[in-house]
């Protein structure tokens, strides 16, 4: 791995931790920021991890000792693909690409109205579009729009319907972008829109963030760069 791609990874894994912090901020948990990774020690909100490795080679033992191993669903982002977990009852979920894009216009235009959240009905609007009927769209809190390093991303249609988003997370060097979703044509309809409200938001700011499978190939096709693995480890 380049030096450029070993700087960009370790930029993206720290400001997915601190979305992860801010999402379990919003739920009234606390968390820990350490020299080789955040952690919970309570169970976070469900699709997030308990610990987000910051550097290579964290050591397993103390890295399962931080969190709730004994709760159900108990995960690690191992941030580099570099842990063995097993001894700790862990087994890998899924492995990704952490991604990256320079600060740049998208491409195409998008032919939404994009806009941030800026209110709980709004907000509401925004989960419930994301959650598609999946019964999940309580994990985006009230509390989320009091977090000024977030901003959730809203595209209209033109009766004012919100039909596609993601979740910008602003850090000192990079802005993530994470829960990319359109309801018609999945991520790639939505990367257009995402990527001019983040540049229009965010003008110097390089974006990154991780996908897998399609989503990976969607986000490829509107210039991002895969740039090092992850690993999700699931306990149990």
């Amino acid at each position: 791995m380049t030096t450029s791609k070993q700087f960009m990874v370790r930029a993206a894994a720290r400001n997915n931790a601190e979305w992860c912090a801010a999402m379990s901020r919003a739920h009234g948990l606390v968390s820990e920021f350490g020299p080789e990774a955040w952690a919970a020690p309570a169970r976070t909100p469900r699709y997030y991890p308990d610990a987000v490795t910051l550097a290579p080679g964290a050591g397993p033992a103390v890295l399962a000792a931080r969190i709730d191993t004994t709760a159900p669903g108990a995960s690690v982002k191992d941030s580099f693909a570099d842990l063995d977990l097993t001894a700790a009852g862990f087994q890998v979920l899924f492995e990704a690409q952490w991604i990256h894009r320079a600060a740049s216009a998208p491409a195409t235009a998008s032919d939404l109205a994009w806009g941030v959240a800026d209110a709980p009905d709004t907000l509401r609007a925004w989960a419930l579009a994301w959650d598609d009927g999946d019964g999940d769209a309580d994990l985006f809190r009230p509390e989320l729009l009091d977090d000024p390093a977030t901003s959730v991303l809203c595209g209209r249609d033109a009766g004012g319907r919100v039909v596609a988003g993601a979740v910008a997370s602003r850090s000192d060097q990079v802005v993530g972008i994470s829960n990319v979703f359109a309801s018609d044509g999945g991520p790639h309809a939505a990367w257009p829109g995402v990527l001019e409200a983040v540049h229009r938001l965010f003008p110097g700011l390089p974006v990154v963030g991780y996908e897998h499978g399609a989503g990976l190939e969607a986000a490829v096709r509107h210039g991002f760069e895969p740039v090092g693995p992850l690993r999700i480890w699931l306990h149990g």
